[in-house]
């Protein structure tokens, strides 16, 4: 298909002359696949359309934030009626109060909870939180599960350090990440014998109840549940990171889906409906900590944003008024990825695809992926060649190995047919080795 990315290619051009390669996080300059980043200009229902007028059916979906797809007339509505009213007030409004009602009903673990501006912070301050609440300084995270750019989280972290084979950060001082240990997700024995060790010096335990940021990769059967029990049994908290997984994989997360209660749970992306936005919270003996109750500080001046709010209690409200609505997006999820499998098979290129819910990941290799190593294992040339041939073909995926696609509500029917002719064509085209 000729298609021409003259403007995006001019916009990079300037681009690199005011912002470290030329974009404002990492993974969206292109380098894990080669090229030149695609830059676009407007986002309609299922479908993209860049800088050169080109059109994308996407399944990038924001990263993950945008469920109902990019422009949903309830979103906008809410949008421009919050934005009119004021863009921020840094004091209370109704708002807060309104969005805090509909979280708790979907995740009732989080019995008290603060609205912040990013994952990143809202893991950041829950960590905090959990530290104030045990009086414990250790905190332990899984190679491979991507918490936000915290100094004393990125440590073997996936996302874009995982894409650029970083196994941390330069810039972090080695004493910031003394006191985070990071094991092996899914192995429930190493876990294990590491709380019996330390477990009376670990305040926290954090996870990706399904990880999204070293690809889609799912917990092994009994793995969060060691997680709970063990925590418990050492005194320590469980926090689940599920600012993938928070309305993605069920209404109310893996936690959920998987049966398991947390001390804490951090959200962003789809409670945010497509706007910045963060949220943590837990347990009221714990959240009772937090500043001006207690005394684990915490504070931002665009905290519980109403035009964020107002995105977010659009899109849950969506959510709550389909009671069909994961049935279906699972569904169409499954008939893609299964599509997608069949497609890769008939060529005889070996794969994995792991998928949870409407998440998912196309893996280049011929061994399951259930942890970081698998995952590292896979090829990452064939999937950049993989990734340039359906961007060709006019289908939007994640530019780089290590990460989560995803199908949104407004992916109809007719955008999986279509998405599937277009990816046999493309993988027809693809090198046989």
């Amino acid at each position: 298909m000729d298609r021409t990315f003259s403007r995006s290619q001019e916009l990079y051009d300037e681009a690199q002359r005011y912002m470290p390669a030329g974009v404002n996080s990492p993974v969206r300059a292109f380098r894990a696949v080669g090229g030149t980043p695609v830059y676009f200009r407007e986002g309609r229902g299922s479908r993209l359309i860049d800088a050169d007028g080109n059109e994308y059916i996407d399944f990038l979906a924001s990263w993950g934030p945008l469920i109902l797809g990019h422009c949903r007339s309830e979103v906008v509505k809410a949008v421009a009626e919050a934005a009119s009213r004021g863009t921020s007030f840094g004091a209370p409004h109704e708002g807060e109060v309104r969005i805090a009602g509909l979280i708790r009903e979907f995740f009732p673990s989080m019995e008290m909870m603060r609205l912040v501006n990013s994952g990143t912070e809202a893991v950041m301050s829950a960590i905090r939180a959990a530290r104030g609440f045990t009086g414990r300084s250790g905190i332990v995270k899984f190679e491979g599960c991507y918490h936000g750019h915290s100094d004393f989280l990125l440590a073997k972290a996936g996302s874009g350090l995982m894409t650029f084979d970083s196994p941390d950060s330069a810039g972090v001082p080695v004493e910031a990440t003394q006191m985070t240990s990071t094991l092996p997700y899914n192995d429930i024995g190493e876990f294990r014998h590491f709380m019996d060790e330390k477990g009376d010096q670990t305040a926290a335990v954090i996870v990706e109840p399904v990880a999204g940021n070293m690809g889609v990769v799912p917990p092994v059967n009994g793995f969060l549940e060691a997680l709970r029990e063990i925590t418990e049994k050492h005194g320590a908290l469980l926090i689940f990171d599920e600012v993938i997984t928070g309305f993605r994989v069920a209404p109310g997360g893996m936690q959920q889906k998987a049966g398991i209660v947390p001390d804490l749970t951090v959200l962003g992306k789809i409670v945010g409906g497509g706007l910045p936005i963060g949220i943590y919270g837990g347990r009221k003996a714990i959240m009772e900590l937090i500043a001006p109750m207690g005394p684990v500080y915490q504070a931002g001046t665009l905290s519980g944003n109403p035009v964020a709010v107002a995105a977010g209690i659009a899109t849950l409200n969506m959510i709550k008024g389909a009671p069909d609505f994961y049935e279906k997006l699972d569904a169409k999820a499954g008939r893609l990825t299964e599509g997608i499998s069949r497609i890769l098979a008939e060529r005889r290129i070996p794969h994995r695809i792991n998928r949870v819910g409407s998440m998912f990941t196309v893996f280049f290799t011929d061994s399951d992926v259930t942890d970081y190593c698998s995952a590292k294992s896979a090829d990452r040339e064939r999937y950049a060649e993989f990734f340039h041939l359906v961007l060709e073909h006019g289908l939007y995926l994640p530019p780089s190995q290590f990460e989560a696609a995803f199908v949104s509500s407004a992916h109809n029917d007719d955008d999986i047919d279509s998405a599937l002719e277009r990816l046999k064509e493309a993988i027809s085209h693809m090198s046989l080795h």
